[in-house]
């Protein structure tokens, strides 16, 4: 077992870097316990390329690992490449103009299934993108998105496989995009959206080969544009 903490409370920013605090972690091995906490603004979580003091990775390789997340304040950017099987992810955003960026076992290297991953945000104006197993299969994948608060931006690519999209949504002016794909015929997933507020934007694309896919919208709101399309063959004439 091995397990890493990590606390970072706001400080002052150095004159040589743009952002305030900067997390750089490179992790193999399993049942890794990894808790990274961050106040204040414009701090990072290396990863993706980077910027700023130039970081890179969050890298995260191996199974069953666990990451909890805890950002809070604005312009924070939370980025990385996470290449695990029976991974859970607990991502908590407080504030507003954040980024979160992740993308999981994209080269199918452990397979990227029997993931838990819950994003949880309150603020305005964040942009979050997740991405898992887009080459791989991410079976059995439960992810969870709560978003309260305006003009949020989130998108979400699955190559799902018995997967579960849950997303709940307070607010006005969010964006959601979610393509879920499946290359084989055990692949399916589901779907569910429960929405309340108005000017809303939804483009959400069901995409398993020869599968059933199950997908439930609950929304209340006036103004804004929802397209939905599920497609297990054939080519789509789009919204």
């Amino acid at each position: 077992m091995k397990k890493l903490i990590i606390l970072i409370a706001t400080m002052t920013a150095s004159p040589l870097f743009a952002a305030d605090n900067e997390i750089y972690i490179d992790q193999s091995g399993v049942t890794a316990n990894i808790d990274i906490e961050q106040l204040g603004i414009s701090n990072l979580i290396g990863g993706l390329g980077s910027t700023a003091g130039s970081l890179t990775p969050l890298d995260l390789d191996g199974t069953s690992m666990t990451l909890d997340i805890n950002m809070i304040g604005a312009t924070n950017k939370f980025l990385g490449d996470i290449w695990a099987d029976s991974f859970t992810g607990n991502y908590n955003f407080t504030g507003s103009t954040n980024t979160f960026t992740i993308q999981v076992d994209p080269s199918n290297t452990y397979g990227a299934d029997s993931s838990n991953q819950l994003v949880n945000v309150t603020g305005t104006g964040n942009t979050f993108t997740l991405n898992q197993g887009t080459s791989a299969l991410a079976a059995t994948l439960d992810l969870d998105w709560i978003i309260q608060g305006s003009n949020n931006t989130i998108t979400s690519n699955i190559n799902i496989d018995g997967s579960t999209n849950y997303v709940d949504i307070d607010g006005s002016d969010n964006t959601l995009t979610y393509t879920g794909t499946g290359v084989t015929a055990s692949a399916g997933g589901y779907f569910y959206l429960d929405q309340t507020g108005g000017s809303r934007t939804f483009n959400i694309q069901q995409l398993s080969t020869q599968d059933n896919d199950w997908l439930k919208i609950i929304s209340v709101g006036s103004n804004g544009t929802l397209c939905v399309i599920q497609n297990d063959q054939g080519s789509s004439l789009g919204c």
